[in-house]
């Protein structure tokens, strides 16, 4: 039964088109037939490679042009066998094969031409029926090119579709790393001094921070799940936060303005104060430093993060804050590269270039 639900449609068609011919055939026969056993042989056989029409579309329409070449001069009754190659030629066509059918159609039509004139005066295709015929040949290839071109047109669509979708759920994971990554490791680090801690104040001062850094986590979450909403979008302007975050964590972090700051596209503000973030997370939970310097440089044509520490450098470990990081870069056309410096530390540095207005 699943065989038969698979190649139902094939069936339908070779059934049908095989009906007709058959119909059409005793129809016309009202003097005894010649040569009807080939007769029915061809029609049966052109009419049955339809079923195949899908896996070899261009021999099923060369096999059912030969089938009618040996039906129609040399045997009785006149059946609808053309209808099979009909069939066949718009497959071919509607499969992407417009060239293969257009050569197999115009051959067609130069052997109809040349049987007729071997004929003589006793013609079986007059000029007229020969324009018809070609005419039909030529509608049949158009409009399989046009179910072709649809088809594809539908299946592009559809593809797209799928690529925007994969590309905002990795838009979302990453914006998702990216806040809980930050916070998440910050209250990491304060939630071990606070465990390993001998001294009840300073314990107290973690568990305080804890508390304060969860409570922004939460109220960044809110955020970026309003900026994935279509909400506003973190800015360059937010670094002080990020900062301030970060030292009450230990670190020192001193911030630097190269160039006049001016207004950027958010898509680029947005991946800049990413990049910042993750890079601050990284050095809280990797770094064991003590200051960080985050450089932020403005020119007419990019924007440019650096972020360095004076931590214990080495090299970085891959995984998703470093490839995020990356992808956001790349995905606006810029670079970002993560590297130990030579006089100790580490260095993530990020080129994010501005579209012009055109």
């Amino acid at each position: 039964m699943a065989i038969l639900r698979r190649y139902a449609a094939d069936i339908a068609v070779t059934v049908a088109v095989l009906a007709s011919s058959l119909v059409v055939s005793l129809g016309a026969s009202a003097e005894p037939p010649r040569n009807a056993v080939l007769g029915w042989i061809c029609a049966v056989l052109a009419c049955a490679a339809l079923f195949l029409r899908r896996r070899y579309p261009l021999p099923v329409t060369i096999f059912t042009a030969a089938c009618c070449a040996i039906y129609y001069p040399q045997t009785d009754p006149d059946g609808f066998v053309l209808l099979a190659f009909a069939f066949a030629l718009y497959n071919n066509a509607s499969t992407g094969r417009i060239r293969s059918a257009a050569v197999v159609a115009a051959a067609s039509m130069g052997g109809v031409a040349i049987g007729e004139a071997q004929t003589g005066a006793a013609r079986q295709v007059d000029n007229f029926a020969f324009l018809l015929m070609a005419g039909w040949f030529i509608a049949l290839i158009a409009v399989g090119a046009v179910t072709y071109y649809r088809r594809e047109a539908e299946r592009t669509k559809e593809t797209e579709a799928q690529r925007r979708a994969t590309d905002e759920r990795l838009r979302i994971a990453r914006e998702l790393h990216d806040v809980l990554g930050h916070n998440l490791a910050l209250i990491n680090v304060q939630a071990g001094a606070a465990l390993h801690g001998k001294d009840p104040a300073k314990s107290e001062e973690a568990l305080t921070t804890i508390k304060q850094t969860s409570k922004d986590a939460l109220r960044e979450l809110r955020a970026t799940l309003g900026m994935l909403r279509q909400a506003d979008t973190p800015s360059l302007a937010s670094v002080a936060e990020l900062a301030e975050s970060a030292g009450a964590h230990g670190l020192t972090v001193r911030t630097e303005i190269d160039g006049t700051a001016t207004e950027l596209p958010p898509d680029v503000e947005h991946a800049a104060f990413r990049v910042v973030q993750e890079a601050l997370t990284n050095v809280a939970r990797h770094a064991a430093a003590d200051t960080v310097v985050v450089r932020i440089g403005y020119t007419p044509h990019a924007v440019s993060v650096q972020i360095d520490d004076d931590g214990r450098g080495g090299t970085a470990k891959p995984g998703n804050g470093i490839r995020g990081m990356t992808e956001r870069a790349e995905a606006l056309g810029g670079e970002l590269t993560a590297t130990a410096r030579e006089d100790g530390g580490f260095r993530v540095r990020a080129r994010l270039p501005l579209r012009v207005k055109k």
